[in-house]
This record gives C-alpha cells, sequence and structure tokens, in this order.
C-alpha cells in the first residue's frame, strides 16, 4: 500500500522545484543575456576580439570542466550544501562583473561565476530526483524544463532591453533576486539529501587535468586567430591536448573517476555524445557571432538584436515536448536525422546577413528555421543519452552530456573565430569582411549535418530501451 506524501513532504517538494528552476533560470537568462550585451560590452571596456571572446569562454571553460566534479561534492557532501555554496558564488561574482572596473577583471569575475554555476546547476536536478519518486519524477523535470526553456527565451530580450535602456552592467544584477529567492527556499524548505557512499578520494587530478587541457587549447585557439602558424600557439595546443590525453589514463586508475569510462563502451552513447558536441559547437557559435554581426553590422540595436533571436529559443520551447512524444513512437533516430538536418539549414541560412539584408528576408527565415530543427532534435537526443546508459548511470551520462555540450560551445567560439579572422579582419564580424561570417555559419551547418550522420548509425528504439 502507498503512503501518501505528508504535507510538509509535499512543501518540501515544491520548494525543491521552485529553487531548481530559478537556478536554472539564473544560468540561462545570464547566458542568453550576455550574447545581445557583449557587443555593446566590448564597445565600452574598450576590449579587444580575443577579450571579448574570453567574458564567455572564461565562464565556459570553468563550467565545463568543473560541472562533473560538481555533481559529485554535492554527492559526497550534501546536495543542497553544494547548491547553496554554488549559488553565492554565481551571485557574488555577479556583483563583480556588474562593478567590474575593466575587461581583466570582468574576465575573471566570469570565471568565478563558471566555477558557481558548476556547483550549482548539476545539484539543480539532482534534488529533484531525490525529493520525487519514481512516480513523480517525469513530471517534475518536465517543468523543470519547460520552465527552463522559458527563461530561456526570456534572457536575449531582457538583456537587449537593459543594456539598452540602463546598462549591459544590469545584466549580471538581475541574478540577484533570483539568487535570494533560491538561498531562501534552500535554507528554509529543502531538506538535505546525499548519493550513494563513494569510496576513494575526489578525483582532483583528473579534474585538474581537464581544466588544465581544456584551458590552454582555447588559449591556443584564440591566439591562433591572429596567426595560425605561430610556433607558441601550436605549443600551446600541443600541452592541452598532452593533459587532455593524461586525463584519459588518470580516469582508468581513478578509485572515483568524473568520468565514468565505461560508458564509452556503449555505441549509441558514444553517437549520442558525438552529435552532441557537433550540434551545440555550431549552436554556442552561432549564438555567440551572430549578435556581433546584427549590431555592429546590419546596425540593429541590442533590444533589436535580442527580439531578433526569439524566434529560435521560442520554437525550441514549444517544438521539444512535441518532439519528445513523437520519439516515444518512431524512435529516436528520425527526430535526430530531422532535427540535425534542419538545424543545418538554418545555420546555413545566417550566412546571408550582411550590411543591406532586411529582418523578414535574411534573418527571421534563418531563426525560425534553426529554431524548427533544434526543437525537433533536442527532446530525443537526451532520451537517447539516458536510454543509452541505462538506469544505472543515468545521473553519470546527464552529467556527461552536459558537459560535452558546454565544451562544444568552447570550443566552436575559439575556432569559428579563427575562420573569421581568415578573412583578413579580426576575430569577430565587421562590414569589411563579410566572406569570413558567412563562412562560419556555413562551417556551423556543417557541424550539424555532420550531426545527423552520426544519428543514421544509432541502434533501433528497442535496443535502447532495453539496455
Amino acid at each position: 500500500m502507498t503512503v501518501p506524501p505528508t504535507a510538509a513532504a509535499v512543501r518540501s517538494r515544491g520548494a525543491v522545484l521552485v529553487a531548481a528552476i530559478t537556478a536554472s533560470s539564473m544560468s540561462y537568462i545570464d547566458g542568453t543575456a550576455l550574447t545581445v550585451a557583449l557587443p555593446v560590452m566590448k564597445l565600452e571596456l574598450r576590449a579587444s576580439d580575443a577579450q571579448a571572446e574570453w567574458i564567455s569562454e572564461g565562464y565556459l571553460l570553468l563550467l565545463s570542466a568543473l560541472i562533473l566534479i560538481g555533481g559529485a561534492l554535492g554527492d559526497r557532501y550534501g546536495r543542497r550544501r553544494l547548491f547553496s555554496l554554488g549559488t553565492w558564488i554565481f551571485a557574488a561574482s555577479s556583483v563583480a562583473c556588474a562593478l567590474a572596473p575593466n575587461v581583466d577583471v570582468l574576465i575573471v569575475a566570469r570565471c568565478i561565476e563558471g566555477i558557481g554555476a558548476a556547483l550549482m546547476i548539476p545539484e539543480s536536478l539532482a534534488l529533484i530526483t531525490a525529493a520525487y519518486g519514481p512516480r513523480e519524477r517525469g513530471r517534475a523535470i518536465g517543468i523543470w524544463a519547460a520552465s527552463s526553456a522559458i527563461t530561456m527565451a526570456l534572457g536575449p530580450v531582457l538583456g537587449g532591453w537593459l543594456t539598452q535602456s540602463f546598462s549591459w552592467r544590469w545584466v549580471f544584477g538581475i541574478n540577484l533576486p533570483l539568487a535570494a529567492v533560491v538561498l531562501f527556499l534552500a535554507y528554509a524548505r529543502i531538506p538535505e539529501s546525499r548519493g550513494e557512499a563513494k569510496r576513494g578520494p575526489l578525483d582532483l587530478l583528473g579534474s585538474a587535468c581537464v581544466t588544465l587541457g581544456l584551458g590552454l587549447v582555447v588559449l591556443a585557439l584564440v591566439q591562433m586567430q591572429q596567426r595560425v602558424g605561430d610556433p607558441a600557439s601550436l605549443a600551446l595546443l600541443g600541452a592541452g591536448l598532452v593533459f587532455l590525453i593524461a586525463f584519459v589514463f588518470v580516469e582508468r586508475r581513478a578509485a572515483a573517476p568524473i568520468v565514468p569510462l565505461r560508458l564509452f563502451a556503449l555505441r549509441d552513447f558514444n553517437l549520442a555524445s558525438a552529435y552532441t558536441f557537433l550540434l551545440y559547437a555550431a549552436l554556442g557559435g552561432v549564438l555567440f557571432f551572430v549578435p556581433f554581426e546584427l549590431q555592429h553590422v546590419m546596425r540593429f540595436t541590442p533590444l533589436g538584436a535580442g527580439l531578433a533571436l526569439l524566434p529560435t529559443i521560442a520554437l525550441i520551447a514549444v517544438c521539444s515536448p512535441l518532439s519528445g512524444m513523437l520519439a516515444v513512437r518512431t524512435g529516436t533516430r528520425v527526430p535526430l536525422v530531422a532535427g540535425a538536418v534542419g538545424a543545418a539549414l538554418g545555420f546555413a541560412l545566417f550566412a546571408r546577413l550582411g550590411a543591406g539584408a532586411s529582418y523578414l528576408g535574411s534573418v527571421l527565415p534563418a531563426t525560425v528555421v534553426l529554431g524548427l530543427g533544434l526543437g525537433v532534435a533536442i527532446a530525443p537526443l537526451i532520451t537517447t543519452v539516458m536510454g543509452a546508459a541505462g538506469s544505472g548511470d543515468a545521473g553519470a551520462a546527464s552529467g556527461l552530456n552536459n558537459a560535452i555540450s558546454r565544451v562544444g560551445n568552447l570550443v566552436a567560439i575559439a575556432v569559428f573565430g579563427i575562420v573569421i579572422a581568415a578573412s583578413g579582419g579580426g576575430a569577430l564580424p565587421a562590414a569589411a569582411h563579410p566572406e569570413g561570417f558567412a563562412h562560419a555559419m556555413l562551417g556551423a551547418g556543417a557541424l550539424a549535418f555532420a550531426a545527423a550522420a552520426f544519428a543514421v548509425f544509432l541502434g533501433p528504439p528497442q535496443t535502447l530501451s532495453n539496455r
């Protein structure tokens, strides 16, 4: 006989869900609002192209490298404790970002913000998993996902309005009232929870290797935007690859690795991981560079740039639940292939942007097609990852897939900067060198099309559901 939950337990669950949604909203709004504020920040802070990139790359680097160990810390020392700590760090660093007197201080503050996000983000879903039973958990996660999608849609518009009407510094101020809500709920309503007991020390060596490896690779790629064959950049790239290779060996010998390598023995998980990296690399690169094209070349206002991107994010929010239901009937292979092909076309359509291009003729078709493609692909991708890993590794698979998507963003911004710089201008879009931006957008389309090719080889639906 099932015992109904007590009133206190129900209130606790509600508090967990609201806190998880609000915390995720902080990270999503911060990221999407920043995309339209960044061109103005670059001008006001007199930042170089490389410094403007590091405002985003610094955050993504620390988040990508530490998000896995962030989840492990919560399992060991308490999810509410790490969730609260991450929120405090995120809020404090947001204040530092808002008050930054120069671009160097801003980059450091953004790196610290990435550390806070790496503690906060994985614990939000872990707290939901701990608070809700198997029957209610799916609905709770669905509410969390839908709410997060809505906040993503609000981010560019809110960021554009604040930047245009007040200052880009107010974009970081959005996080403070949200953090206050999260911390109140965390201390007043959310019970502490931990994961299963872990043996062995924390995988600090693995975390150090992946952080140094990713950092050196991205630093080398950003430097190559000035000179592709620069010996110093090649040396940094080589050193970064050495650290990443060392990371694999460390994980094989670690008692409690942050990356369970057994997942990579699963064929469909490997295919889904490749798909994730390629699709999110394309998306991250486009969302970073398109606002520069809209504002610096097409003379959109910050608010206009935010509104221009709204169809993509809104369509992702609308189409993802429908695509998830379609995947239940058809399996994930068909929507993954169709979604990636649609996204590839949307990315390629952005190549038509430039001086003299119109919103209705160029911007709107690209954003709508891209939103439809991504809306079809994202929910089945999550289903594929979780189904390929099986219930025993669901948490590790979700965290690893999240990290892979962030690394894709991280690398793509640096690589697309090289493509744009190769046209003869700087690493950011400029009216004098329109072909660089067009080549980068076509490159994003090629990445998404390659993702579709990986999805073709996924196993049949019953293979995923019976693991």
